[in-house]
């Protein structure tokens, strides 16, 4: 009997969405809850214990050689671009890592760790 892999420590979701040509707004809006439902879903996982908060790496792009670095709470800005500009498909790659914050006050001077504030506009 096999012994259970242990989880990763990093996930991830990469999909090409493709939009409906009849109503691509309600479209848009089921790809921005499945977005917001796999975010909501990782940030509820355990941390390992040297890190505190989830970190996300997104990218976007029209196909997937395309994609570009953009931060989480840009992403939708992204997607509405991409309906603006007539697309009928998209990439989105979501990586979630664990992170640790970097400390505040006087020992914030000394940190050479930076945080980016990762949250979907809603």
């Amino acid at each position: 009997m096999r012994a259970p892999e242990p989880p990763s420590l990093q996930v991830s979701m990469n999909k090409t969405f493709k939009l409906d040509t009849q109503d691509p707004s309600s479209s848009l809006d089921k790809i921005k809850q499945e977005i917001r439902k796999y975010v909501k879903r990782e940030r509820r996982k355990k941390l390992p214990p040297v890190s505190d908060y989830w970190l996300f790496d997104c990218k976007f792009g029209i196909t997937e050689a395309e994609a570009e670095d953009v931060k989480l709470r840009d992403l939708f800005a992204h997607l509405d671009t991409a309906i603006a500009q007539s697309a009928t498909s998209f990439y989105v790659e979501i990586m979630a890592k664990p992170a640790l914050r970097k400390p505040r006050g006087r020992l914030a001077q000394h940190a050479d760790v930076s945080d980016e504030d990762d949250d979907l506009g809603e």
